[in-house]
């Protein structure tokens, strides 16, 4: 008959190998996830100012990182499915599908940027609420059909999302992000109409001081 204490102590170191190897990789894995979320949003705000070159690059360091959390996480499999893993990858479907919208380049698919659907998803729909930011910087610009271009992109986006009719837990809380996305696209549509109205009457003004500058210069 064995002793209980000598198995349990046998059991228990071996749990605990497990544990701190599994604590190990989760904390070098959630350091590189933090770097590769920066990195993202610095990406982000570089295709804002039309630095595609920097974005792609800042973008493609952002891809290595993640790399590196997938080299960290090991045979810790469940470690994958953590909300930090998930997160720095919506960052970076985020900020690839905002460069590749905002630049006119086509949009990449979940299994080109090697990520989860649901994290794909979300990052696609952040880059909708992006492209928001964008439509109003192109509105102060007055080029009225990019906004129309721009519009139709989230619109398009919000078609797919509002599609994917499956539970929160399936999807990592995609509804709120649709429901996000819906929003910014009523309120970029109000806001491009307002817009093209005042495009409009500015128009009918100058066509208006124009006749009555002609029309005084024949009485002349």
């Amino acid at each position: 008959m064995t002793d209980l204490s000598t198995e349990l102590e046998s059991i228990g170191k071996k749990v605990r190998e497990s544990f701190s190897a599994k604590h190990e990789a989760r904390d070098k894995a959630i350091k590189s996830s933090r770097e590769a979320i920066y990195k993202c949003s610095t990406s982000i705000r570089a295709a804002h100012r039309g630095e595609f070159d920097l974005a792609k690059s800042l973008a493609d360091e952002a891809k290595a990182i993640l790399d590196e959390v997938d080299k960290a996480i090991g045979g810790n499999d469940d470690l994958r499915y953590t909300g930090f893993v998930l997160d720095s990858q919506k960052e970076y479907t985020e900020a690839r599908a905002t460069l590749a919208l905002i630049s006119g380049q086509a949009i990449p698919n979940p299994d080109e940027l090697g990520v989860r659907y649901s994290a794909y998803l979300n990052g696609l729909g952040e880059a909708a609420g992006e492209l928001r930011r964008h439509i109003l910087d192109v509105m102060r610009r007055g080029e009225v059909e990019r906004c129309e271009k721009i519009l139709r992109m989230m619109d398009d986006i919000y078609s797919l999302l509002v599609t994917i009719d499956y539970p929160d837990a399936l999807t990592g809380g995609l509804r709120r992000t649709t429901d996000m996305v819906r929003g910014v696209l009523e309120r970029s549509r109000g806001d491009l109409t307002v817009a093209l109205r005042q495009k409009e009457l500015e128009a009918k003004l100058e066509a208006f001081n124009k006749n009555l500058k002609g029309g005084n210069a024949e009485i002349e």
